[in-house]
């Protein structure tokens, strides 16, 4: 609809246009129909449910169904919901002064009936943008009907001098005043179930019913729930009677690839200007950081019912940048790039985002971000140089036998946080065995890259148990294992 209708001021010059009503199911549908037709992607900014979701959610929305997404926290659930929008016309005509929306072609309210009969095709209309007609309400126990539904209002029946048996002493809910807009439920099982059961007719009838007036208001609206299937077990769960109005009950999932994890990182991640232009990362601490939450989901010591959040990897991110923004100031440097040993500071990310199960809280918090670091870094080894065994033949000659023995014969190595750039790439380049191994097996790896990838190899050698790690208060040991064991005694 284009915006000459906005100049349209009452229902007589809108019906003159010949405009006809749609409902909002007709709206999405034909508005989706043109997207997919001329190519067009609907739902902008989602990464990685190109060919899963997305064409599962459009199915639901050419059949006009009523939408259940259901999936673990993290899993751009609500943005979905959201992006939905875009599908609406971008104007609808309303009865000015209307609390629910009423289409002046087909009004439902008392209202705006009324009004009709007194005022005919004089009677004012106003236009309803796009982006107002979302709404949403996140469930929680203490939800009642009232709040979704309505209730009578003692205030409004005192000032308009009517009893409570009239239906204007009536405040409508959040449900009656989405009327012609897309509703949102967050978090369904969380509703209680007395409540979700106030929901039955109006999904099917579209009747609504308050302290005993049974009202038939034939709502227009989309609703879209959202659920967690841990939720099912933990804290409630959907009425079976409500899951069978539901038209589409559609599954999200993570990520499934390092590389699509990036995109959503790299587009959510909120970032100030100074810092993204005087922290250079290279593209391997991306694919680690990713990593990170590849490794969470499958570890022994995070419960998998809970999931691991995209906003794990998001935040991990802003505080990666964030740890060496810090180094910077306080060596006074106007740039820096990103260690490996930066991510001590992604623990807090991690930790406030996964959910342990007993082996993980027996570990702690921290050690288990620890652990995931280190299996995060030996998962990427491979795939820069030659795998290490578990078990080799005695005399067995391995590609890092040099390096090993370099750490054997000193007297350990350290890296510390507050390294200017040049102090820490010269303590690298100082490693005659590990820059031979470089040129070696990654001979065309970036240069500006290549020392976040020396700290690969030593971190890796550590997580194969070929070298030692010990953290101190101003930074990382290095040190071969026999000789740590030696010490030790």
């Amino acid at each position: 609809m284009n915006n000459d209708y906005l100049k349209i001021k009452t229902l007589g010059e809108l019906k003159a246009t010949g405009y006809q009503t749609k409902s909002i199911k007709d709206e999405l549908r034909d508005n989706l129909r043109n997207n997919i037709k001329e190519g067009k992607n609907s739902f902008e900014g989602v990464w990685g449910y190109e060919n899963s979701v997305i064409p599962q959610l459009e199915r639901a929305i050419l059949s006009r169904h009523n939408i259940n997404l259901l999936g673990l926290r993290g899993q751009a659930k609500t943005r979905l919901a959201r992006l939905m929008v875009n599908l609406l016309d971008e104007w609808v005509p309303v009865v000015l002064g209307s609390e629910i929306n009423d289409d002046p072609l087909q009004p439902m309210s008392r209202f705006a009936m009324e009004l009709l009969k007194e005022k005919g095709d004089d009677t004012p209309i106003s236009w309803l943008h796009r982006e107002e007609r979302f709404s949403e309400k996140l469930a929680t126990p203490d939800v009642t009907v009232a709040d979704l539904i309505g209730d009578v209002d003692p205030i409004k029946a005192a000032n308009l001098k009517l009893s409570y048996a009239d239906d204007r002493v009536i405040h409508y809910g959040m449900i009656p005043r989405a009327n012609r807009c897309i509703f949102v439920i967050n978090e369904l099982p969380d509703l209680q179930a007395r409540i979700q059961v106030s929901l039955f007719n109006i999904l099917e009838e579209g009747d609504i019913q308050i302290r005993g007036f049974k009202l038939r208001l034939p709502l227009d609206i989309q609703f879209v729930f959202t659920a967690n299937p841990e939720d099912y077990t933990n804290r409630g769960s959907i009425v079976t009677p409500l899951k069978d109005r539901i038209g589409s009950q559609i599954l999200t999932h993570y990520p499934e690839t390092v590389e699509i994890a990036r995109k959503i990182t790299a587009q959510e991640a909120k970032l100030d200007e100074r810092q993204s232009g005087a922290v250079y990362v290279p593209e391997l601490a991306k694919d680690l950081l990713e990593q990170i939450g590849f490794e969470a989901r499958k570890s022994e010591y995070v419960d998998a019912k809970s999931g691991v959040s995209a906003r794990t990897s998001i935040t991990a991110y802003e505080n990666l940048l964030s740890t060496a923004e810090r180094r910077a100031l306080t060596t006074g440097a106007d740039s820096t790039i990103v260690r490996l040993s930066d991510f001590l500071g992604v623990i807090p990310a991690i930790t406030g985002k996964i959910e342990l199960v007993y082996e993980g809280e027996q570990e702690g918090a921290d050690s288990v971000a620890e652990i995931l670091i280190d299996d995060a870094v030996k998962s990427l080894f491979p795939e820069y140089f030659p795998k290490i065994n578990k078990l080799e033949k005695k005399d067995a000659v391995t590609p890092y036998d040099e390096l090993v023995s370099w750490f054997f014969q000193g007297e350990g190595f350290e890296l510390l946080d507050d390294f200017t750039d040049e102090e820490y790439k010269r303590a690298l380049d100082g490693i005659p065995a590990l820059n031979q191994l470089i040129k070696e097996y990654q001979p065309d790896f970036p240069k500006e890259d290549v020392y976040f990838l020396k700290e690969l190899v030593l971190w890796g050698l550590v997580s194969h148990k070929e070298l030692s790690k010990s953290r101190f208060s101003e930074g990382y040991q290095f040190k071969d294992l026999y000789g740590s064991f030696i010490s030790g005694l």
